[in-house]
């Protein structure tokens, strides 16, 4: 068996995967009850919640991009960075379902710079606001420094909600957009 089934009912073949299977409220769902950290975390801080953050740091033609640059997570969870990069059929895995997002929500999946800094700025914020204390310094974060404004953790419900929201406006926006073009 290759596939999984959503909080929607949809079947969603993690092999195959295909841009009709892609759902919104999956996404929100799956990604508010994800924690960042593989859950080592102070208190519950979700994936959908970094995914609004990142979204907030970049400018509005990048935000649909970044509010989705973790929704693969929302079909294969949230391996920690060390992890994924031992497994290189995982990754492959990934990204076929990173093109099939990309193409359901019409978006390039090659990921801008302004998402992999602003995603760089919320992983420091995260580290200082979210994570235990750890004198040892995360070499990814050599140069970067954190929001001002300190994370106020969301819980699952809200995290659902408030990503459910950020991507619908995001899509009536960017496809009125596009259309108009």
């Amino acid at each position: 068996m290759s596939w999984i089934l959503t909080r929607t009912g949809q079947r969603f073949d993690l092999i195959e995967p295909s841009a009709h299977t892609v759902h919104t409220a999956d996404i929100a769902h799956s990604l508010a009850r994800q924690c960042r950290f593989n859950g080592h975390t102070l208190t519950h801080y979700s994936v959908a919640q970094h995914c609004y953050i990142v979204a907030d740091l970049v400018p509005v033609e990048h935000q649909l991009a970044a509010l989705l640059h973790d929704a693969t997570e929302a079909y294969v969870g949230d391996l920690v960075s060390p992890l994924k990069a031992l497994l290189p059929d995982y990754r492959q895995i990934e990204l076929r379902i990173w093109h099939a997002i990309a193409a359901r929500f019409d978006i390039d999946p090659e990921l801008p710079p302004s998402v992999h800094d602003a995603d760089l700025i919320a992983l420091a914020t995260e580290r200082r606001d979210v994570m235990p204390p750890h004198r040892d310094e995360w070499a990814c974060l050599a140069g970067t420094q954190p929001m001002q404004a300190r994370i106020r953790p969301w819980s699952a419900e809200e995290s659902a909600q408030y990503y459910f929201n950020r991507l619908q406006e995001l899509l009536a926006t960017t496809h009125r957009a596009r259309a108009a073009a």
